[in-house]
């Protein structure tokens, strides 16, 4: 059987990629810092779609911990299929008020961590002429919304750039850029969202369906929602002048959150 990695599973994009893929037969490999819950999904995956779920515990800001990932996906046994690198991080203070350890922690997670897991596994995919990957950045990416932003960005164009390199080896690679989605990222975070209108707010699994409709027709970018869908094309195409006072805009109005 086929194997999925999926890191960030146990809330919101994360979990339902994990239902979609075990859904469709895929065995798991789940990677997150809390076992219990990990071991909570596993069982719960077993017993709806009869899959096994590897449970492997790991801080991915980690070095160490980073590593055993790493591993796992160089494995020639049991050879992963699927990456999915959805671990997600955030600050809440301004880039002048945070602490410097928090804003390398997040970078450790949201950048170090993707290229690392996916440069550990692309030869092994390669190799086999078959492989997705499949990165979660935001619609951050692409307005200026401090180091989160600069880090959504960096992983979008390092997916649209190894989509590019790898064309025709069979390998797919996907950047899903999600808007605000309603998971536990914002209350962890310590986020204020109560001034972002109720239009603006998607559900994990539509972010994950239109992702897996975007692999199969091996598109790089993947946007859910006609709002994103609008919206990612005016500030992916404006004016940087323009992007820059409207991000400034949201961010003193209280509507920018990240994912």
């Amino acid at each position: 059987m086929s194997v999925a990695l999926v890191t960030g599973p146990t809330a919101g994009i994360g979990r339902a990629f994990a239902v979609a893929l075990a859904r469709a037969g895929f065995d798991l490999v789940l990677v997150a810092r809390d076992e219990a819950r990990l071991t909570e999904l596993a069982d719960a995956l077993a017993a709806q779609f009869g899959v096994h779920s590897q449970v492997l515990t790991a801080d991915l800001g980690d070095g160490t911990q980073l590593a055993k990932v790493e591993a796992r996906l160089r494995q020639l046994d049991n050879p992963i299929s699927i990456l999915v690198n959805n671990a997600g991080f955030g600050v809440k203070a301004a880039f002048g008020q945070s602490d410097v350890d928090d804003e390398q922690q997040m970078l450790d997670v949201l950048v170090r961590s993707v290229m690392r897991t996916t440069h550990a596994v692309v030869p092994r995919m390669m190799e086999r002429g078959f492989g997705v990957i499949i990165n979660v950045s935001s619609i951050a990416g692409w307005i200026t919304g401090g180091t989160y932003s600069a880090a959504k960005a960096w992983v979008t164009v390092f997916s649209e750039s190894l989509a590019q390199e790898l064309a025709g080896s069979g390998v797919r690679v996907t950047a899903v850029c999600p808007g605000f989605v309603h998971t536990e990222f914002h209350d962890r975070a310590g986020m204020d969202m109560s001034n972002v209108p109720d239009w603006m707010w998607l559900e994990a699994e539509q972010v994950v369906e239109q992702a897996m409709r975007d692999v199969s027709r091996n598109r790089p970018i993947s946007v859910a929602g006609a709002q994103y869908k609008a919206l990612s094309t005016v500030v992916r195409y404006a004016p940087r002048p323009v992007v820059r006072f409207a991000s400034a805009m949201r961010q003193v109005s209280g509507r920018f959150g990240k994912r």
